[in-house]
């Protein structure tokens, strides 16, 4: 664990974790950090209050002691966001000092009582604020189904701090540098990709949400976001801002110059053509990623496909239906209400075909809403005509995603 000073009188704790499913779901190749911030004032509130999925681990109380905060004197427990891994140390804290208030939104004290039985709460509305004293007010503003229906801002008013829970947070775990104005050219980098692993794998479902929760920061006067995953941003929070304004636009079909050739084969038929369309792609210059599934994570195909202009579906008819472990894949991605992507599929069948029907079934049944150019299926091993076919669905997926990159 380590603890910076934000501003005086604001402090911050994190840590790394590693080795988890994020949500008991998404693979965290890169770890992750947990961030807890404590405000001083004449008295002391923490804001998501963490560290430990399962309880809070003495050097948390170390940690508080050497930036000078008795456990005992903590006034506030300010929970943005229920849940565990902000939220998960209230019981345990309890055991040492029964006096402090919870602070939350209504829909989060429904849940502070049900996951923790407590109910020395204060609920709190937009706008409602907590004079802590020495000039620290904060105030609470709810940014519902960010990205569950309880979550709120937290804002100090005399720093202009947003301290914004899971929104504008990010994968990835942090080593000496925690600070935007910090971070190297490939450690920005680094949290650019985990930043979007975060959004597709967490957020992606609630982008509307997220939109209205943007358009709640930029009324706010900011000089530094603090966000409770990834780093803090001091120097340039536009720049988170922005990020996630182009992450929104990417759950909706926009993206990076790049394809994602989402793709499975049985006995290697489509395998074939997926090589040639290789071969295309390096011949034009464009930039591509290969998902063969299911050898792929749930978690990287599904940030992978969001961040690209182009998807290429190359999949067989399996019984009749589409290839399942791609099936599989297309139907999570609908789930996370990834929409309007520009796609190109072909694929082998044998005795009969089908996948392009189930390809279909999935799109409307999860309103995906992706602008297909013309399938290409081929009998058995893929001949010269149909690489040409295969050719020609490509160029005009090349041609035609440049109206949807966004960098």
């Amino acid at each position: 664990m380590k603890q910076l000073t934000i501003a005086e009188g604001i402090h911050m704790l994190t840590m790394n974790v590693e080795d988890i499913l994020f949500e008991g779901i998404w693979e965290i190749a890169n770890g992750v950090t947990l961030n807890s911030y404590i405000v001083q004032g004449e008295k002391t509130a923490i804001i998501d209050g963490v560290i430990g999925w399962d309880g809070v681990p003495e050097t948390l109380y170390r940690n508080l002691a050497e930036i000078g905060v008795e456990p005992k004197r903590i006034d506030y427990l300010v929970v943005n966001h229920m849940e565990p891994d902000h939220s998960g140390w209230i019981s345990n804290f309890r055991k040492i000092k029964d006096n402090f208030t919870v602070i939350c939104t209504e829909k989060a004290a429904k849940m502070v009582a049900s996951f923790y039985g407590e109910d020395k709460i204060r609920i709190v509305k937009e706008g409602d604020t907590l004079d802590l004293g020495k000039g620290k007010v904060l105030s609470f503003h709810p940014v519902p189904n960010v990205h569950w229906p309880d979550t709120m801002y937290t804002y100090e008013k005399a720093t202009k701090t947003l301290f914004s829970c899971d929104m504008f947070g990010a994968f990835g775990r942090m080593g000496e540098h925690c600070f935007d104005d910090e971070l190297t050219p490939e450690e920005i980098d680094f949290f650019e990709a985990e930043g979007i692993r975060y959004y597709s794998n967490v957020m992606g479902t609630f982008t509307s949400s997220l939109r209205k929760a943007i358009e709640k920061a930029n009324a706010l006067e900011i000089k530094t976001i603090a966000p409770g995953h990834g780093p803090v941003y001091r120097k340039n929070p536009q720049k988170i801002i922005a990020d996630y304004s182009r992450f929104s636009r990417y759950a909706e079909g926009a993206g990076k110059n790049e394809v994602t050739i989402l793709w499975g084969s049985m006995y290697g038929m489509t395998a074939q053509a997926v090589a040639h369309v290789e071969g295309i792609l390096q011949r034009e210059g464009v930039k591509f990623n290969k998902l063969e599934m299911p050898l792929e994570s749930e978690s990287e195909m599904i940030a992978t496909v969001f961040k690209s202009a182009g998807i290429i579906i190359a999949a067989p008819t399996y019984e009749y239906k589409l290839f399942p472990p791609v099936a599989a894949a297309l139907n999570e991605l609908g789930r996370k209400k990834i929409t309007g992507k520009l796609a190109f599929r072909f694929g082998s069948y044998g005795w009969s075909g089908g996948a392009e029907r189930e390809l279909k079934e999935i799109m409307e049944r999860n309103n995906m809403k992706w602008d297909f150019l013309e399938s290409v299926e081929f009998e058995g091993a893929p001949k010269k005509e149909d690489l040409m076919k295969v050719e020609d669905g490509v160029l005009a997926l090349i041609e035609k995603m440049k109206e949807k990159v966004v960098e």
